[in-house]
């Protein structure tokens, strides 16, 4: 039996938040080297996309979500 559902919605969540973080700090190092705007957001966007999907499948591999 696996974890309720409320502790992998939780999981869930977290690794969105941790996600968004790392793609906020990549569009922000992406400003601070003078890209401009658009640059940023696609640069950032594809940074939490990957890192949303890394985290997931991390979760997934150790069971965590089913």
């Amino acid at each position: 039996m696996g974890l309720p559902i409320y502790v992998r919605l939780l999981l869930v969540l977290a690794a969105l938040l941790a996600a968004v973080i790392v793609g906020v700090t990549a569009g922000l190092l992406t400003r601070w080297e003078g890209a401009r705007t658009p640059t940023c957001i696609r640069g950032g966007s594809a940074a939490t996309g990957v890192a949303l999907t890394l985290f997931l499948l991390v979760l997934t591999s150790l069971r965590a979500l089913g």
